[in-house]
């Protein structure tokens, strides 16, 4: 099982890299999220997908990033590319965040997924995040519920769910302690030009 790999990267795409070892090519899947650039150094956390026609290399920045993919893996019907294609749409933090406080909600109105897939994930992955890290403990809630409500009023003032989920995810970002949901609007209201 190949765990890491590290060299320079030839070509670089929004879903693949080709990292050159020693002379090898080599053609690692990624999200999009990784953003390298051709020449750059880079080491990647993969995992070998072994198929009858196929050795497939995913890779990932952090050893965390890699751990979820696998966790995704354990879930029916995922394999890696929808593995892949799920941490393309949610951080890490989101899907943990979401799953431990069983909010399909939430994930589903950070991230762009359906709600469906959204379930899926926090349902599937509940029992298994004591495996994972049992130190991990759900969060409270409080933010939670003030991002779910800030995203329902930008919506509800006329903007796209796409829009409302990028300005609120800033400004949690921004303000990672406890915020009431309508200084989120407002904040929100001014990052999307309307104040």
């Amino acid at each position: 099982m190949i765990r890491r790999i590290s060299g320079v990267v030839l070509h670089s795409d929004i879903t693949h890299v080709i990292i050159d070892v020693h002379g090898i090519g080599y053609l690692v899947h990624t999200t999009p999220k990784l953003g390298v650039e051709n020449g750059a150094t880079l080491t990647l956390h993969t995992h070998l997908a072994v198929r009858e026609n196929a050795h497939d290399l995913y890779g990932f920045a952090t050893a965390t990033e890699l751990s979820f993919f696998e966790l995704l893996l354990t879930l029916p019907k995922v394999g890696p590319k929808t593995a892949l294609a799920i941490l393309s749409q949610a951080d890490t933090e989101l899907i943990k965040t979401a799953t431990l406080s069983q909010d399909p909600d939430h994930l589903s109105k950070l991230s762009g997924m359906s709600k469906k897939t959204a379930e899926k994930i926090t349902l599937g992955l509940k029992d298994k995040f004591d495996d994972y890290a049992p130190d991990m403990q759900a969060p409270t809630g409080d933010h939670t519920s003030v991002s779910r409500d800030a995203i329902d009023a930008l919506i509800a003032l006329g903007y796209p769910q796409a829009d409302a989920r990028v300005a609120v995810k800033q400004i949690q970002s921004e303000y990672p302690h406890h915020v009431r949901a309508t200084d989120v609007v407002t904040e929100a209201l001014k990052k999307l030009g309307s104040v």
